[in-house]
């Protein structure tokens, strides 16, 4: 539970189908946890629950936060969501609520649905909204996760949870939902860095493709492929991030045409099956958590990687985040994007 409308109305909707519920809340050192934990437990309070604190904030540190930083120093920008849902929420804390709490399943707010059973496998699914739908950021989980794992809102709407928190006298209850990144708070992805990784900027040049030296930067940590903004060079078209050379410590600066790709390579891939599919096939794939989804082929190589080849090219695929296969409704595999 994390005091917001989705955990609140998933904790009331198992409550009124009969089942014995319990409120865990993740302590991961965050600069509000008091403030948290005491809007946590006025919604426990009001359903009756009780509340267990599980403390998780060196986990979330080595596991999620090392990750983020080292990560956008290597010229990778990450997906942190995807890395705390596998290792955190449904790796440290299932395993807590599971041996300590004596808890059959852990359920989350998650907009995402499961089916199957243990002998024939589980899949995992799109949510019902495809506006909320947050498939995508559980690909990394496993077969024995998804086993123990609810998401009592994978088949509702947003609108609808709204109006169930009305109905359930959770409307003025829950806090405000919580941005993508948690623990970023009001900080931007260079002040936090700056903050937990000082030292580690390099200045360097800002590179054309064809080499030519356009300007400086002050860290290859505060771009991204496909930025925009902040570049502070002007021309009679945009220049935008086409690359992150980290051996050079370069940014390399390209136009709109240069952020085009028909392939990406996927160093290692992850199956929520735990088995590898026949390859080659065709199914859909999300470059990002908001990229719409795009056909493409995806082709075993042969040190393990995974080719995946778009039926049209697609802008600004980056590095360190995550390609995301599905098969209709349901989520086949996931790998992390390579450097080229």
């Amino acid at each position: 539970m994390s005091g917001g409308v989705d955990s609140s109305v998933s904790a009331a909707l198992l409550q009124r189908q009969g089942a014995q519920v319990q409120g865990v809340f993740m302590a991961l050192a965050q600069p509000d946890l008091t403030e948290q934990v005491q809007r946590v437990r006025a919604v426990a309070d009001f359903l009756k629950i009780p509340l267990t604190v599980v403390d998780l904030a060196d986990a979330f540190q080595k596991e999620v936060v090392d990750y983020f930083c080292a990560s956008y120093f290597a010229g990778k920008t990450p997906n942190p969501c995807m890395v705390c849902n596998r290792t955190i929420k449904s790796g440290q804390l299932l395993d807590r609520v599971r041996d300590t709490l004596g808890a059959d399943l852990l359920a989350t707010g998650h907009y995402a649905r499961i089916s199957g059973d243990g002998i024939s496998g589980y899949r995992l699914l799109k949510g019902l909204d495809p506006k909320k739908d947050q498939s995508y950021f559980l690909g990394l989980l496993s077969q024995k996760q998804l086993a123990h794992l609810c998401f009592p809102l994978g088949g509702f709407r947003k609108k609808e949870v709204y109006g169930l928190a009305a109905e359930l006298g959770l409307a003025s209850r829950h806090s405000a939902e919580s941005q993508d990144i948690c623990f970023l708070k009001h900080q931007s992805v260079g002040e936090f860095l700056a903050s937990h990784s000082p030292g580690q900027e390099r200045p360097g040049p800002m590179l054309s493709l064809q080499g030519k030296e356009l300007g400086r930067h002050s860290g290859i940590h505060q771009y991204t492929i496909g930025q925009r903004r902040g570049l502070g060079i002007s021309d009679a078209t945009p220049w935008y991030v086409a690359g992150i050379a980290l051996e050079e410590n370069a940014v390399l600066l390209g136009k709109d045409e240069d952020l085009w790709r028909k392939e990406v390579l996927l160093p290692g891939v992850h199956w929520l099956s735990g088995q590898a599919p026949s390859l080659p096939r065709v199914c859909m794939v999300k470059i990002r958590s908001r990229h719409p989804a795009c056909e493409a082929e995806i082709i075993r190589q042969e040190n393990g990687g995974i080719l995946v080849s778009f039926a049209e090219p697609q802008r600004a695929v980056t590095p360190g985040q995550f390609a995301v296969f599905y098969e209709g409704e349901a989520v086949l595999g996931c790998g992390e994007i390579g450097k080229e």
